[in-house]
């Protein structure tokens, strides 16, 4: 008798989705030279129909952009971006996670302390995957609402906000207000007060905002529309990847 325990089928470019997503997010694939497949293809070992399929998926999810005759590159980080994934957050975000604790369960509930500590120790060593974690922890605040379209629209504004949550935790001392932040949100969550959460959630994505603007503007990030295959400065080392 066959069970109905349902299975997971990924194809080959389903993982490469995941495996390029990862290396866009870490800065592994650099945003200013174009993507050579071959190299990567080859880094890979995996043939470029796969590879182009996953390239052409990243596209839809904005991390990176094709330009015609000149392949795929990594979307820039700009001022305006930022603004535009976090307007949205702020949109949804306080509200869905205010609602959501209000019907939480006690799974729910131990999910979210669980992605919290995960954060914390990858936050405080600085490791890549920070921003994951910091992913998993504002999705488990908004997820038990059961409002699958708003949690879809959360996940993937988070994944575009992923490389600017990495670059905001950048400076000393931004890793243990991010922290007191988190907890002080959790807290609220548990406790299901909902309109506290609303307030801490708002309060937290503006903060960080604010931060971005100044880091951003002060490193001279690109602004939207500029062309993303500058010259790199002296002395960088582009990855294989980029260089071909």
């Amino acid at each position: 008798m066959i069970s109905h325990v349902p299975l997971e089928i990924r194809t080959l470019s389903d993982r490469l989705v995941d495996v390029l997503r990862d290396f866009i997010l870490s800065g592994a694939i650099e945003p200013d030279l174009p993507i050579r497949q071959d190299a990567l293809a080859s880094d890979l070992r995996v043939s470029k129909i796969p590879l182009r399929e996953a390239l052409a998926r990243l596209e839809q999810d904005g991390l990176v952009v094709s330009q015609p005759n000149r392949g795929f590159f990594v979307r820039p980080m700009t001022p305006e971006e930022a603004e535009e994934i976090y307007a949205l957050r702020l949109k949804l975000e306080p509200d869905a996670a205010a609602a959501a604790c209000l019907i939480a369960t006690d799974a729910d509930q131990e999910v979210a302390r669980q992605a919290l500590a995960a954060f914390d120790i990858d936050a405080v060593a600085h490791k890549p995957t920070v921003g994951a974690l910091n992913r998993a922890f504002h999705i488990a605040l908004v997820k038990p609402g059961g409002n699958r379209i708003t949690t879809s629209i959360v996940a993937r504004l988070h994944v575009l906000a992923d490389r600017y949550v990495r670059k905001h935790l950048e400076p000393k001392g931004r890793v243990p207000r991010a922290e007191a932040e988190h907890h002080e949100m959790l807290d609220a969550w548990i406790k299901r007060k909902d309109a506290k959460v609303r307030k801490l959630i708002s309060e937290h994505l503006e903060g960080t905002l604010g931060d971005l603007r100044a880091v951003l503007r002060s490193q001279g990030a690109p602004r939207a529309g500029k062309a993303v295959d500058k010259k790199k400065g002296a002395g960088a080392k582009p990855s294989r990847a980029a260089r071909g």
